[in-house]
This record gives C-alpha cells, structure tokens and sequence, in this order.
C-alpha cells in the first residue's frame, strides 16, 4: 500500500506542476511499473495498453456521441430551447434564470458535454438577461450549474468512461440518469426561486407571452404525439396478437442481457430510415425530443446498442444540421476538425488513465482498501459519506475527466464490496449503475466549485467582462441544492436504478 500511496503523492506533485494529466497518470503508471517488475516488462504493459485502447469497439462510442453533440451544437436547437422555455416560463420572477437551466436540460440530451451546453447557451441565455436587467451574479450562475447537467442527462461521455472502467452495462447507466437528471432541473428552478425571493430585483418578470406565441415554439409537436400515439396502439395490437403483421417477423420477446432484437446491419438501415423521417417532418424543440426518444428509446427497448446508437444519433444531428441549421462545408469541416481533437485528447487521457489503473490494480492497492475498511468497522452508509465527500473536496482541485479515471479504480471495488446489493435487494449491477448515478452528481459540483470550476472558466471565455469571483458567489445556491440532490439520491436509490431495473 505504502508504494501505491507513494504513486499518488507523486502524481498529484505532477499534475500541479502543469504537466497535462494524461501524461502524468501515463509517466507515474510506466515507472511504477518500471520499478517493481522491469523496464522490458513496462514498455511492454505500455505498448499493450496503447494497442487495446485504440482497438477497443466499445470506446467508439466515444467520437460518435461527441460528433452528435458537436453536429447539434453547429444546428441551432440551442436557440429554438432556449426560446420554448423563455416563452412559458419568462413572466415569471426569475423566469429567464429557470427558462435557462430548463433549456441546458433539454440541450444536454442530445449533446452530452457540460461545457459545450455551457458556452452555448451563454451565447444564447446571456444577451436576454441582460436585456431584462437580471443580475450577473444569477444570470451567469444559472447557466454554469445548467451547464452541468450535459454529463448527468444521457448520452454523457463520463457515463460511457465509467461503464467502461466498472464493466457496468452504458445503456443502463444512460437509463439511470434520466429521472436524477429531472430532479436537478427541479433543484436548480428552487435555487433560482430562492435567490429571488430574497432579492427581487436580481431576476424581473420578462413580458408575458400569449398561447398562440407559446405553441408556436412547439412547431410540429401535433405530429410528433399523432407518431407516438400510432405507435403506442401498434404496440397494443401487437400485445394482443403476437402472430400480427405488426411483428415485422422478430421476435419481440426475448430479453436476454446483452441481447439485441435486431443485428448490426438492420438496426442501422432502421434507424437511419427514423433519422432521415425525423429531420424532415420535426425540427427545432419538438426536433431534439424526437432524436433523443430515438436514441434513448432504442438502448432502453433493446433495439441497437449503445454504439449503434451514437451512429444514429450522429447521423440525425447531422441531418437537422444539414435540414435546419444551416451547416455548410466550412461548418462542417469545423465540426470533424473539433470532434477529432476532442476524441484524441479523450483517448490519450484514457490510455494514460488505464496505465495507472492496471498499476494500482497490480499492487493490490485496491483489495487492501476494502481489507481496511472492512476492519474498521464502519457502517456501509458511512464508507459512502466518507467517499462522497472525498468527490466533494477532490473536484475543488481536479476537472471530472482526471477525478473519474483516477478514483473510479479505488472506490468502485470497495462500494461493492459493502453489501448494497443485499442491504437495497437489488442485483450487484444495478448498485454499480447507482454508485455511476452518485460519482457524476458530485463531479458536477466540482465543475462549479472553486478554485477550477471548469464550467466558471468556460463563461470566463465567453463573458470576459464578468468576473470570476462573481459567478463563485453566484452559484453558491446552486452548490447547496447539489449537495440536498445528492443526499435525496443516496436516500432514495429507486430514483437512480428505476428504469434500468425495467431494462431488456
């Protein structure tokens, strides 16, 4: 334990001296290694690392779900969000705040990226609050804890990383995030009602909009319900009758894990056929629902994987783009150039990332903690409080990426090794699915907490004229309905392991 301990002093000197993050996990990882088993023997734990990370087809779900969002960022459904929510909600006190952190909802469920939802809706939500006379200190503090709703709202890129890390299913996790991604939109809307009530003045009404304004922005959404109701009473004749046309020749009842109702070639003939229907008959808010029920409605009925998935919702973001955004090749080019750099660093993070992992798994450092723990005899709720603050204080210092791959190795062992499979009657992946679930609502308080705040220093970017100590103040409200939501989820695990539980 004593060398693994060692390896985490250094690596934290590393990481503060500036050395980027994938290079300092890569040099601590190849040294440990280096020193207890041989330089041959870490070249060689290195090269395989380097190979089974570059080959790994569960990763591509990585570049696809960011060329998605990147596509719907470059199609202005941000815009058109921003405008639904402002329309119903904007006459209230405080309207335009809580229209703000409603739109980053809805844009992070086809974007899946905390900064990206944040610079853009900055660019959106920002010039009306100040036109309305809202606070800095409100405006800028709503968009930055909206802004972390794009890692815990599917599809999100840390959810894919854990998964992959804990071997926990991604559809799952996906499915988990949907109603914890509701009760921090419900979270947020109090924050902002508790800044207003105590000071009226940071966030005046808007000017009421009348029904015909208000549906106007829900353009398409007669057809949208006509589509879903056809398929609601398809789904009923076909319950009553199996045998109907209605089957499509598949049999519809298996429901194996890890099995699929349609293979690779078909599911991508289907939903590229929904994509391109979609693009053309929906668009804007009613548009970003349709993709996200596509995608999300197919990992969660067992139609495509989660890899297939991110294929075919890149490829309507790119048709919404193409139909209703205006893209271009300049644009597009942009978006792949963008997309690509993304992945890369991605991808160079996580393969320093593995190295140290299979490090600090090859010390043993993982089953002495649990041996530890255990021996202290310390109630499992209590290990898990302990851990949560850990996050707590670890994202004051670290962005999400690093405090993911570097504490996920250590603690994922342990928490399953507590009993909570037994203590909640649930099977052991679901726990590992909850245990995702409460990892990613911490790391999104350190995306708002000093001094990194990633989110903060993403609208130091965009706004440069408000200063950094004002948003920290701002969203220090928010900070405290975090830390209330990440207690109601430990309390009340149904809410994160519900729909996965109804999973195929």
């Amino acid at each position: 334990m004593t060398i693994t301990l060692i390896a985490f002093a250094v690596l934290l000197v590393i990481s503060f001296a500036r050395v980027p993050i994938a290079f300092a996990m890569g040099i601590v990882g190849f040294a440990g290694f280096a020193m207890l088993r041989g330089v041959e023997p870490a070249l060689g734990q290195l090269e395989k690392v380097a190979f089974a990370t570059g080959i790994n087809y569960e990763l591509t779900v990585l570049p696809l779900f960011i060329l998605m969002g990147n596509f719907v960022t470059s199609a202005r459904l941000s815009e058109d969000l921003y405008a639904a929510a402002n329309a119903f909600l904007g006459h209230r006190r405080g309207g335009l705040a809580m229209a703000t952190i409603v739109a980053c909802g809805g844009f992070s469920s086809v974007c899946g990226s905390s900064m990206a939802t944040a610079a853009t809706m900055a660019k959106v939500a920002m010039p009306s609050m100040r036109k309305y006379g809202y606070a800095d200190k409100l405006a800028v503090a709503s968009i930055a804890s909206g802004g972390t709703l794009g890692i815990l709202i599917p599809p999100s890129t840390i959810m894919v990383i854990y998964g992959i890390m804990t071997q926990t299913n991604i559809g799952h996790l996906f499915a988990a995030g949907i109603l914890p991604g509701v009760v921090a939109i419900l979270f947020y809307l109090l924050a902002v009602q508790w800044i207003v009530r105590t000071d009226p003045a940071a966030g005046p009404p808007a000017e009421r909009k009348g029904w015909r304004e208000r549906l106007a922005t829900l353009r398409g959404v007669g057809w949208f319900l006509a589509l879903a109701v056809a398929l609601l009473l398809a789904t009923r004749i076909y319950r009553a009758n199996p045998e109907s046309w209605l089957s499509l020749g598949i049999d519809w009842s298996r429901s194996a894990p890890g099995q699929y109702l349609l293979d690779p070639v078909t599911a991508g003939i289907v939903g590229m056929v929904a994509v391109f229907a979609l693009a053309l008959v929906f668009r804007g808010v009613v548009g970003v629902i349709a993709l996200f029920l596509l995608v999300m409605v197919g990992i969660y009925g067992g139609i495509f994987t989660p890899t297939e998935a991110a294929g075919i919702g890149a490829a309507g973001a790119f048709l919404f783009s193409l139909l209703h955004g205006g893209m271009t090749l300049a644009k597009l080019y942009q978006v792949l150039l963008d997309s690509a750099v993304t992945t890369a660093m991605m991808f160079t993070v996580l393969m320093g990332a593995i190295l140290f992992s299979d490090f600090i798994n090859f010390t043993g450092f993982a089953e002495a903690l649990v041996t530890f723990v255990n021996g202290l005899g310390i109630d499992r709720w209590g290990v898990l409080f302990a851990i949560v603050i850990i996050y707590i204080i670890l994202g004051t210092a670290m962005e999400e990426l690093s405090m993911i791959l570097l504490t996920v190795p250590v603690f994922f062992p342990l928490v399953m090794s507590l009993g909570f499979d037994q203590a909640l009657g649930v099977p052991p992946g679901l726990v590992a699915v909850w245990f995702g679930i409460l990892i990613v609502c911490v790391v999104e308080i350190g995306m708002i907490s000093p001094p990194v705040g990633v989110n903060i220093f993403v609208l130091r970017s965009v706004l440069p004229d408000v200063p950094t100590s004002l948003i920290f103040r701002g969203v220090m409200p928010f900070f405290t309905m975090d830390c209330l939501r990440i207690a109601v989820l430990t309390a009340f695990p149904i809410i994160s392991i519900w729909l996965p539980s109804h999973m195929r």
